[in-house]
């Protein structure tokens, strides 16, 4: 699994000189980034200290749509439950989810927002699962390289799982990303349209399954298919 750790335009080219620095203390070092060319810039590189390369590296993207399209599992960051999901999760249980996984994973993202807004309620709505680091106070709110730097450790011990590849035999078809687009295509073939509050359970529900799990829906997509194809 890879994993990426994705800013959204950010404002402050310190903070992604800092995230890297924080990146590569922990093991890790896919940075990528959205509608931003900070990592470019030398106060980024002042921060990075022996990061340099993970700046040098940063992979930028036009919209987060379009890290939508390069991500099995997209998780962003919120300071708080949004759209009344079930599928919000503090740092510390982030780890079990993407073990639990397998090959059916090969690219995750975590996504921060805006230094001053965030991730956009429409951005919000790209994610298959949501995370936030739990507060004191009212107003919850940590600096974004501080925020890259806690969850970073957080999953540190992901990171012998990090960067292998996919194992030999596995298939596209068996990744998450698979499942996720069979479904949107089958469900309203079952008269479940997207906008049905069974279509959002799935898709809450979809990202929180095992490897072994995702693999059962594979053969249950097929077979429902083949009944709706025979009829």
């Amino acid at each position: 699994m890879q994993l990426a750790f994705v800013l959204v335009e950010p404002k402050v080219p310190e903070n992604v000189g800092a995230t890297a620095r924080a990146l590569c203390a922990m093991g890790f070092s896919e940075l990528w980034l959205v509608n931003s060319e900070l990592h470019q810039r030398p106060e980024a590189h002042w921060l990075a200290h022996g990061s340099d390369h993970i700046l040098d590296n940063a992979r930028i993207f036009p919209d987060l749509a379009a890290v939508r399209n390069s991500a099995d599992l997209l998780i962003g960051t919120s300071a708080k439950p949004r759209h009344n999901r079930q599928d919000w999760h503090p740092p510390g249980s982030l780890g079990k989810v993407l073990a639990n996984k397998g090959d059916s994973v090969t690219t995750a993202a975590l996504v921060f927002g805006r230094e001053d807004r965030g991730l956009s309620n429409e951005e919000l709505a790209l994610c298959d699962l949501l995370t936030g680091i739990p507060m004191a106070v009212s107003y919850p709110s940590l600096n974004l390289s501080q925020a890259a730097m806690l969850y970073a450790w957080e999953l540190s011990g992901l990171k012998d799982n990090i960067g292998q590849q996919k194992p030999a035999g596995t298939t596209d078809t068996a990744r998450l990303s698979a499942l996720r687009n069979r479904l949107e295509q089958l469900l309203p073939e079952l008269d479940t349209p997207p906008d049905s509050t069974l279509s959002r359970w799935v898709f809450e529900r979809l990202p929180l399954l095992s490897n072994r799990d995702i693999g059962f829906v594979h053969t249950l997509c097929t077979n429902l298919a083949r009944k709706i194809g025979n009829r």
